[in-house]
């Protein structure tokens, strides 16, 4: 008996779940048995928040996708947030129990005096309201237009991830700026679609007369 149509969306749900978490696990087995550099705890920071980071991209890519290609992955995205907000949590812990011991008074003089720690912090903050309110349960509590605009905290976040992402090596590396350029072009997007949107309506207007 094949599963129905809702029944395979959500196998496809979980599924993005246990592969997204995978390169956590990989990072952690590198990590712990020695294989990802001379300085593990680092490296397993870097490639957690990296991972993150990536999730958000991905994440904030649906909407061109569905725009452009017609290619409509809605239903994918909140599983792709929470990952990434999987991979945010793991990338702060591993911050505060490896790297600081679970020394909560360095943790704070971190977070006050290092800006690019800072900003980091800011960007969690921003994502925690968005994992806490990512159930259907929210959306009919807060109402949609509400919880729409709620979430619409994943721009700035992102935005400060792409920063603490850049800054955190203290020193000037393509692979971060890159990443800082593709999440600019899609927050440019979100701003510069509504405008070619109404260019592309009146175009159709133009041509249906």
């Amino acid at each position: 008996m094949q599963p129905s149509r809702a029944g395979l969306q959500a196998m496809l749900k979980w599924l993005v779940y246990i592969v997204g978490m995978l390169p956590a696990v990989w990072l952690f087995y590198l990590a712990f048995s020695g294989r990802i550099g001379a300085d593990p705890v680092a490296q397993l920071e870097w490639g957690l928040g990296l991972w993150a980071l990536r999730f958000l991209i991905a994440c904030l890519c649906i909407t061109p996708l569905r725009q452009l290609l017609r290619v409509n992955l809605l239903r994918y995205r909140r599983a792709l947030g929470l990952v990434a907000f999987y991979y945010v949590l793991l990338h702060l812990s591993v911050w505060l129990w490896l790297d600081r011991g679970l020394d909560l008074h360095a943790a704070v003089q971190d977070i006050l005096r290092r800006p690019y720690i800072t900003i980091g912090m800011a960007a969690f903050a921003l994502l925690v309201p968005l994992a806490l309110t990512s159930t259907n349960w929210s959306i009919r509590k807060l109402g949609g237009k509400a919880w729409s605009k709620l979430h619409k905290l994943v721009y700035p976040a992102i935005a400060l991830g792409a920063l603490h992402f850049i800054m955190i090596k203290k020193v000037w590396l393509i692979e971060p700026l890159v990443y800082a350029g593709i999440v600019l072009v899609l927050l440019a997007w979100r701003l510069l679609w509504p405008l070619i949107g109404k260019r592309r309506a009146s175009a159709r207007r133009v041509a249906s007369t």
